[in-house]
């Protein structure tokens, strides 16, 4: 299992390297078949955020669903501690699920992280599926990022499930039953909702 360290704002020292692939030896024994973890540390300058200065964020590249977990603290050690927790219990479920669920075909995610402010240099961040372009809104300084992403259609189940296990409030995905793009969406609580667009597109026959 290969395991990528990278910097945003910030120098990754080696001892750090090291010290993140011996916690991180513990995500093969949930995840024997993961190909690649990807680590990116960054650093908030922000003499406000003091205490959240320091963030991690883990994304598990597996041949099913992408998993992900990021956490802050004023310590990037601590952080990692954080953003390992969160990882290796969103594992557990996905260990726990294909127990239950062996004779299901696996579903591609679609993950559709907000664009950030500033994206890091594509040698230095680590890199996942999809394309992504740039372009400028017409005349004005609006910057546009798109990315561009493979996906099977899936349940409303398989959606939020998978929504959960990359950490995010909305999740875009293509419905199975009716065809529609969809997005499920974090309410209050454990309250979730779906919005659906009234254009159905032409879809593949989902194995059962």
């Amino acid at each position: 299992m290969e395991i990528v360290v990278a910097g945003r704002h910030t120098e990754v020292l080696p001892k750090y390297r090291a010290f993140v692939e011996q916690k991180l030896a513990k995500v093969e024994q949930l995840a024997p078949r993961a190909q690649r973890i990807d680590v990116l540390v960054s650093h908030e300058v922000n003499p406000r955020q003091a205490d959240s200065s320091e963030r991690v964020e883990l994304t598990v590249i597996d041949k099913g669903p992408v998993i992900r977990a990021e956490a802050c603290a004023d310590d990037r050690y601590a952080a990692l501690d954080l953003a390992l927790a969160k990882l290796l219990e969103r594992l557990r479920r996905t260990r726990d699920r294909r127990k239950d669920h062996r004779n299901h075909t696996p579903l591609t995610p679609v993950d559709v992280r907000p664009p950030e402010p500033e994206p890091p240099a594509a040698e230095d961040a680590p890199q996942g599926d999809g394309s992504v372009t740039e372009h400028m809104l017409g005349d004005s300084p609006v910057l546009i990022r798109e990315k561009l992403h493979e996906a099977q259609p899936m349940t409303i189940d398989d959606a939020l499930y998978e929504m959960e296990l990359v950490g995010h409030d909305f999740f875009l995905f293509v419905d199975a039953e009716t065809a529609q793009p969809s997005v499920a969406y974090r309410r209050r609580g454990w309250s979730y909702g779906v919005i659906k667009l009234d254009t159905p597109v032409a879809v593949p026959a989902v194995a059962r």
